[in-house]
């Protein structure tokens, strides 16, 4: 569908779903950025709901500033997925067996790996420059120094909250691995650090919502959030890769012989900053739940636990300024996903995918979430779908 426009502050509100649809918080956050001084466009994908700092599901580009707050505390937060040369007639009548390795090999929730894994020990990772990655750790804020240990043994996990790994079949049959997960608790107390010192600053005082409150190029903070971004946005890549490369080697002693082979990994992020050009003018773009989408780019939106995942190639919508979901999105908070739905619905909702089914996992029903397939029929003109996947396991924090 094409988008629609919304009037704004100093830009339109360029929005690709029926405004009658989303929530009146969501839609004043929404205005609110449009009339920051230094937004440029804003534009809103089909997942968009109401999120702290900026409604998730918006694409803000702004010239010369950027706005942690609506990056959000999860910097990096992303998607990677990889198919297999194993079918689903490889796999077995009962999934639990495998459930519980991969659960095993990757912590899930707050818990941390007992010893920080070795990236040389894993076959299947092709990452590089480990040791500079780690020495540019002593150039973060001062505040996180003394959490390297916890950053390190945190590399690999899972996380909570909708943070998942999967596996898949695709359409014609392939058997995929797909997770979802970001920089953990290091982005955290990065992203809250400089939240907190963007909000001090003179030329913040007088937005409408403080969360908006930005960083101005050419400035000390400006240089040091960037700093902290950008290796934040780094660290949630790799530890989706080693997370990939460790459930690679489960799934390689599991099945044996049978796999044969995997194909190249497909990965993105999708709460980030990007510097890109845009009619001649250099822009931060921020994308807080969506994924860049440019033309021919590879890409992964995910429904709920057992709604389904699509792979989509971009087409470069610059009016979308090369962007698209980053999901389903939520259409209910997790408080009231807990009081609306029951452990019984929940294994009504999953039927037929091996994951927990209990009410630590509730407010990930897929109930709570929008209808995946309406969501991708808004966006048809920025992106195509490549695959679509359904999930044989999903493991939950």
């Amino acid at each position: 569908m094409p988008y629609q426009t919304l009037e704004g502050g100093r830009v339109p509100i360029r929005i690709w779903t029926d405004p009658d649809t989303v929530e009146d918080a969501a839609l004043e956050q929404l205005r609110n950025v449009s009339g920051l001084p230094w937004v440029e466009g804003l534009a809103v994908m089909p997942d968009v709901h109401y999120g702290k700092g900026a409604t998730v599901g918006s694409v803000i580009a702004m010239r010369d500033a950027v706005s942690p707050a609506a990056v959000g505390v999860d910097i990096g937060c992303g998607m990677t997925a990889v198919r297999s040369s194993l079918t689903v007639e490889d796999m077995p009548d009962d999934l639990g067996l495998l459930r519980g390795r991969l659960e095993r090999a990757i912590p899930v929730g707050p818990a941390s790996h007992k010893q920080p894994v070795d990236p040389a020990g894993l076959r299947a990772l092709k990452e590089r420059g480990w040791y500079a990655f780690w020495k540019a750790f002593d150039d973060l804020h001062p505040a996180v120094r003394n959490r390297l240990g916890k950053a390190r043994g945190q590399l690999g996990t899972l996380g909570s909250g909708n943070h998942f790994l999967e596996v898949c079949a695709d359409d014609e049959g392939a058997i995929w691995l797909v997770l979802h997960s970001g920089s953990r608790n290091i982005g955290k107390e990065l992203a809250e650090i400089h939240v907190e010192a963007a909000r001090r600053l003179p030329h913040n005082q007088d937005l409408p919502d403080k969360d908006l409150a930005v960083f101005l190029t050419g400035t000390r903070e400006m240089d040091e959030y960037r700093r902290d971004l950008f290796w934040a946005q780094e660290y949630a890549r790799r530890n989706r890769a080693v997370m990939l490369a460790l459930a690679q080697d489960v799934m390689t002693k599991f099945f044996g012989a049978r796999l044969r082979a995997w194909d190249a990994p497909i990965s993105c992020h999708h709460n980030y900053v990007a510097e890109e050009v845009y009619d001649g003018v250099e822009l931060l773009v921020t994308r807080k739940g969506a994924i860049r989408a440019g033309d021919g780019e590879l890409g992964i939106i995910p429904g709920s636990m057992a709604t389904g995942t699509y792979i989509v190639r971009g087409l470069g919508n610059r009016s979308a300024f090369n962007s698209a979901s980053h999901g389903a999105g939520r259409k209910m908070s997790r408080n009231k996903a807990r009081k609306n739905f029951t452990v019984d619905d929940l294994r009504e909702q999953t039927a037929g995918v091996e994951c927990r089914k209990d009410a630590g996992v509730l407010d990930e029903i897929p109930g709570a979430y929008k209808d995946l397939e309406s969501v991708m029929a808004a966006q048809s003109d920025l992106v195509e779908v490549v695959a679509r996947l359904r999930q044989l396991v999903c493991v939950k924090g």
